[in-house]
């Protein structure tokens, strides 16, 4: 049996509606097209669907049972074909994220692979930027989501927490602070100390750790990433303070990383997205595959090593 879909569409639009003109202007077809359709569609079943009178359109018995089951078979082919679409989206689209750089560098690209390796027609555009920077991309709709610091009390992002880090201290090998078990803030304050700049988000998480310390460490070099700061480090001018995240993974020939103390000072790196902004389906698939990858890590995984 060959039904034609616009067929239903013109039947279930005139039950509803249970006018000739109404329905046809719902639907956008003339009158003496949708009366074509509705006849086409009782010719090919075999049976009258619709009672016409000049003043109303009522369903016949055999009408009133057919109804619902037109009308399951239009929502499940559009329910399919949305389906069908989605996954073609995610094969084929673009995925935008502003991250901040430690999470661009270190974390996001074992994701990404594992991602394009299941769609590998996806693209993706990164912005790696500061935590204000990556903030405002969100809110302005630049990016689908981004990965930052900032945003948890911001009401204009969902801020969903991934992983709270502390805060080593970074120096070289052949420093006197590179054997020690830990390392308080305090005794920074005798050695050249290496800082971001104040519109840093860790900038600004440090700040507050230590707003009422009576000895903090005070700032020879101030630069803007944290990636500068290492490689001052390395070079043996000084010592710095970055998050786990930051350090190398790895035993690294040049440079020792310390838990510090007192106080503890932690950062929390979430996911920020705009509240009521629809994703594309890659990127919604994207996101998913983050949150889950994320979520999985162990302290092993992400931790440094001495």
């Amino acid at each position: 049996m060959n039904i034609d879909l616009e067929d239903l569409k013109a039947f279930v639009a005139t039950a509803e509606m249970q006018s000739f003109r109404a329905a046809s202007e719902s639907i956008h077809l003339s009158q003496p097209a949708l009366t074509r359709r509705i006849q086409k569609l009782e010719a090919t079943l075999g049976v009258a669907l619709l009672e016409r009178t000049t003043r109303r359109v009522s369903l016949t018995v055999v009408g009133r049972d057919f109804l619902p089951r037109a009308r399951r078979l239009l929502d499940d082919l559009e329910t399919s074909l949305l389906s069908v679409r989605e996954i073609a989206e995610r094969r084929s689209g673009l995925v935008s994220i502003a991250c901040i750089p430690t999470a661009a560098y270190y974390f996001l690209p074992d994701v990404i692979r594992e991602f394009t390796d299941e769609y590998p027609s996806i693209r993706f555009r990164i912005v790696d930027a500061g935590a204000n920077e990556v903030l405002q991309s969100v809110i302005n709709r630049e990016v689908d989501f981004g990965i930052t610091l900032l945003g948890a009390k911001d009401p204009e992002v969902i801020f969903e927490p991934l992983i709270e880090e502390p805060f080593y201290l970074a120096c070289r090998r052949d420093h006197p602070l590179a054997s020690r078990d830990e390392v308080t803030w305090a005794e920074l304050a005798d050695h050249r100390f290496i800082t971001v700049g104040r519109a840093s988000g860790n900038r600004l998480i440090m700040d507050l750790a230590l707003a009422s310390a009576p000895i903090r460490p005070r700032p020879s070099y101030e630069v803007q990433h944290l990636s500068t700061s290492l490689g001052l480090v390395e070079a043996g001018l000084g010592v710095a303070a970055l998050p786990r995240m930051s350090l190398p993974t790895d035993p690294h020939p040049l440079i020792a990383a310390v838990p510090l103390k007192a106080p503890t000072v932690n950062r929390t790196v979430g996911v920020v997205r705009a509240p009521q902004a629809k994703a594309p389906p890659a990127a919604e698939q994207f996101y998913r595959m983050l949150l889950s990858r994320w979520q999985s890590l162990t302290d092993a995984e992400i931790g440094v090593e001495n």
